[in-house]
């Protein structure tokens, strides 16, 4: 696979794309339902075992992730219900239920322009958790993440559940720059 992360006018934006192009499909300046994003990125995952060869494999499951980054002036509860709602429409519409479906993942991330994050928001932010079983869990689910980061001054608030947060975050060091168990252990030793 050889190709090149779009590239933003927007620095913070870009950064995020950088980190997330080998991994998803990213989008400039997409258009959904009549939504404008600034970013969005999209991940289809199919997992299931075999038995000997390929031919004999069961427990299929397919999952998805969508992203949508949009920068605005500053994040309100109300704009960010609007995006939960219209991630239930996307979800209405875009989810297949069956038998192969295991998870959808909906994240909707604001980036301020604003000097902090309303501490409403991001009381909101951190409390909020959207999960929906389809046919009870039979047809597996969708979920419903809230990302809102403030990089200025380095702040940000997610949902529970929204891994992808990580991506925004670059003022503390990620999963590769961290010392693993045996580097641990080793700063623990004696001498050291």
């Amino acid at each position: 696979m050889d190709r090149d992360a779009p590239d933003w006018d927007d620095e913070f934006v870009d950064r995020v794309g950088d980190r997330l192009f080998t991994s998803y499909d990213l989008t400039k300046n997409a258009r959904v339902d009549g939504e404008r994003f600034t970013l969005r990125a999209e991940l289809r995952m199919e997992r299931y075992k075999q038995f000997f060869h390929p031919a004999l494999s069961y427990g299929h499951h397919e999952s998805a992730e969508h992203l949508f980054v949009r920068r605005v002036d500053r994040a309100g509860v109300a704009e960010l219900e609007r995006l939960v709602a219209f991630g239930h429409d996307l979800a209405d519409r875009w989810i297949e239920p069956g038998e192969e479906h295991f998870s959808t993942e909906f994240t909707f991330a604001l980036v301020v322009e604003t000097a902090k994050i309303d501490p409403a928001v991001r009381e909101f932010v951190a409390d909020f958790r959207d999960r929906t079983l389809l046919k009870r869990g039979y047809y597996g689910h969708y979920e419903i993440n809230l990302v809102v980061v403030a990089p200025e001054v380095e702040e940000l608030s997610a949902s529970t559940n929204a891994d992808i947060a990580d991506a925004f975050r670059f003022w503390e060091p990620d999963d590769a720059e961290r010392e693993g168990v045996i580097g641990q252990l080793a700063d623990r030793l004696p001498g050291r």
